[in-house]
């Protein structure tokens, strides 16, 4: 049984702060055959300084003019429209996932919503406090690695760890012992799943290093996948072939929308189409077991050869070199008893290009 990957249509922000686009997407992830649509939970005024500059590459996407708190403050969604949105998934039969970016929002998607998972963005995995947080809804948690190190990964699980024991007092040293535990690292695969990414908005392909993906599943032995922020469908469909078991890709209605993340993002047809891509790949990969298929067994009987005889043998001729061949069908005795039975005498009669039995 081949593994089945977890996609994740990421609408993140592309809703522009609109309640339709966002029922809109909802409706287009669930047509292209995601497994979930996950959007963003933030307040502008929880999240970001009013001083505070944009990224690059949201000042090249978004209005430059603006502060990275006007930015976001027209993303928002309020939450009767996020409950909206999560009746509209239900209705549809897709998982809503929503990203929170303060406590507020976990709070709302943990308690009120009632989400079973949730997503920890790149940029809060040092954010240990919140992380804690998390660990304490005793919810999956899927968390994104870029921008990190194999070390920032394991403190951070260590920190969940932590959090999932229910444990009190929390330090460095108490995250370490509790990332060791046999009780801390049956925890965290229980709940935790890893996504390698690179956060650069569209990601170089260049600096994407797929690979990355199989160190982060060899070092924890968590459940692995990728978030991917690179233009087109080609890596995602490449982390799929590599064993990834979630994948994560930004999509919108239409990439010339202004906002941050349009850009890097699918269209719903290039979506679909990545989807199908990723469907194909999980039947080829099949469940790694190497055993003919039974079409392979039919066609082993006209592929494979077996000991025939080269020339006429009399009864009780000895079998040698000169008068034993090796020719289809694979109906007789396999070739790999050739030399058992050089020197043994032939106990019938056979005729040139006869199968010996």
């Amino acid at each position: 049984m081949s593994h089945r990957v977890f996609v994740i249509a990421e609408a993140g922000v592309n809703h522009n702060g609109q309640l339709d686009i966002a029922l809109t997407l909802v409706d287009k992830a669930m047509e292209a055959g995601a497994d979930a649509i996950k959007f963003q939970t933030f307040t502008a005024k929880e999240l970001v300084t009013k001083q505070a500059e944009k990224a690059d590459y949201q000042k090249t996407n978004s209005n430059s003019g603006e502060s990275q708190f006007q930015m976001l403050k027209k993303l928002e969604l309020s939450v009767g429209e996020q409950k909206k949105i999560f009746e509209h998934c239900s209705s549809k039969g897709i998982q809503f996932l929503s990203t929170p970016f303060d406590n507020k929002s976990l709070k709302f998607l943990s308690e009120e919503l009632g989400l079973e998972t949730l997503k920890i963005p790149s940029g809060e995995l040092v954010n240990g406090p919140f992380l804690l947080d998390f660990a304490r809804t005793n919810k999956n948690i899927i968390l994104s690695t870029g921008m990190s190190s194999l070390e920032d990964i394991e403190i951070a699980l260590g920190v969940i760890a932590f959090g999932l024991m229910g444990r009190e007092n929390p330090s460095i040293e108490a995250f370490k012992e509790s990332f060791e535990s046999n009780d801390g690292k049956e925890l965290l695969n229980k709940k935790v799943s890893l996504l390698h990414c690179t956060s650069e908005y569209p990601a170089p392909k260049k600096n994407i290093n797929l690979k990355s993906m199989l160190t982060i599943k060899e070092k924890f032995s968590l459940r692995t996948g990728y978030s991917d922020h690179s233009e087109g469908n080609i890596v995602a469909i490449s982390a799929a072939a590599l064993g990834a078991e979630i994948i994560e890709k930004h999509f919108t209605l239409d990439k010339s929308f202004e906002g941050p993340d349009h850009k890097a993002s699918l269209d719903s047809i290039e979506l679909k189409e990545m989807i199908s891509s990723i469907r194909e790949v999980e039947k080829v990969l099949g469940d790694g077991i190497k055993k003919p298929t039974e079409t392979e067994l039919k066609n082993r009987l006209t592929s494979y050869k077996s000991i025939i005889a080269s020339k006429d043998i009399a009864l009780g001729e000895e079998f040698t070199q000169d008068n034993l061949s090796l020719k289809r069908p694979g109906t007789g005795i396999s070739p790999m008893k050739y030399w058992s039975l050089l020197g043994k005498k032939s106990k019938k009669n056979y005729k040139a290009e006869d199968l010996i039995k």
